[in-house]
């Protein structure tokens, strides 16, 4: 069972598509409203795994401190707002869309920021603080910015959403932390480290598989209505990642050291697309699966841009320090 979720968690450019056309097929030949009530379940299996492996302990470090402040700069006094400026270009007339491509910007940082910036041989304990603080952050100030700026034309349940954060995001933390301290408590920090650390994203791998497949599956009619929706789709999301790697990469290389800089790049590019989807299809309910589209599509252009940016990381950075 693990080396199959492992094959699904590395070729998540190939696992997510087919399971979008899995989704697609599925609401296609049958009756999918019943699937609504996976929603919830598959929620707590993508979020839940990945913050066992949060090392919020590193977080009240101090090493590193002006690489933290212009990373969350970048995450929360820019990019959220060239989502909107994107989203209002290109879907003025299907707010929803543009819902989704914002909350795809507002939740920096996954677990994927400090693998990819290990990659790259980047400074991973800079990707570990960002990856907290961007997680902390993004959830307290997601509902205040989609209000804010999307709260004239879709009506935001801003109680409701902070309560579904509250769920969905500081709930599973707690839970994740206190397993994590259970885990290490119970088999020594070595084994923790070498065999039981790498299963729990294979675990949330399968919760996003699902919710992919769901949010498709209950949007099949209407996408299937108009099967060019996902290629319009794709084009803002690109540009997106295309703008974001651009500024990061002039930031990083201009004012900070090649581990630092790697670091940045990851921690302001790589969306925690995750908890971005749970929103989408837990507090919007009927419009989410609408919402969730753009956001599953977020996936394929992350990984893809991810990893071929590590690829050309020695050529921007220069090759990394040995030793």
């Amino acid at each position: 069972m693990w080396k199959i979720l492992g094959y699904l968690q590395r070729n998540l450019i190939w696992t997510i598509p087919a399971m979008m056309l899995a989704g697609l097929a599925t609401g296609y030949l049958f009756p999918v409203a019943s699937l609504r009530s996976t929603i919830v379940p598959l929620t707590f299996l993508m979020v839940y795994p990945m913050m066992v492996n949060l090392q919020i302990d590193k977080v009240f470090s101090a090493t590193g401190l002006r690489c933290q402040i212009v990373t969350q700069a970048i995450n929360f006094a820019l990019i959220p707002f060239i989502a909107y400026g994107l989203g209002q270009w290109f879907f003025a007339d299907r707010p929803l869309i543009a819902l989704g491509l914002l909350l795809a910007a507002l939740l920096p940082t996954s677990g994927m920021t400090i693998t990819w910036t290990g990659f790259a041989k980047g400074d991973i304990n800079a990707a570990i603080k960002m990856t907290v603080i961007g997680l902390v952050v993004g959830s307290i100030a997601t509902p205040l910015y989609v209000q804010s700026l999307m709260g004239t034309v879709i009506e935001i349940p801003l109680l409701e959403v902070f309560k579904q954060i509250a769920l969905i995001v500081f709930v599973p933390m707690i839970l994740g932390y206190l397993t994590q301290k259970g885990l290490i408590r119970k088999y020594g920090r070595e084994v923790y480290q070498r065999d039981l650390k790498k299963r729990f994203p294979m675990v949330s791998t399968l919760g996003v598989l699902g919710i992919v497949f769901v949010a498709m599956a209950l949007k099949a009619d209407s996408i299937l209505q108009q099967p060019g929706t996902l290629l319009i789709y794709l084009f803002p999301l690109a540009l997106l990642y295309f703008i974001n790697f651009a500024l990061s990469t002039l930031v990083g290389k201009l004012f900070f050291s090649r581990g630092e800089g790697i670091a940045l790049i990851y921690g302001t590019v790589m969306r925690n697309l995750s908890i971005a989807l749970a929103i989408a299809m837990t507090v919007f309910r009927e419009n989410g699966a609408e919402i969730a589209i753009i956001i599953a599509l977020a996936y394929v252009v992350q990984v893809q841009a991810a990893a071929w940016y590590v690829k050309f990381s020695d050529r921007i950075f220069g090759l990394a320090p040995e030793g």
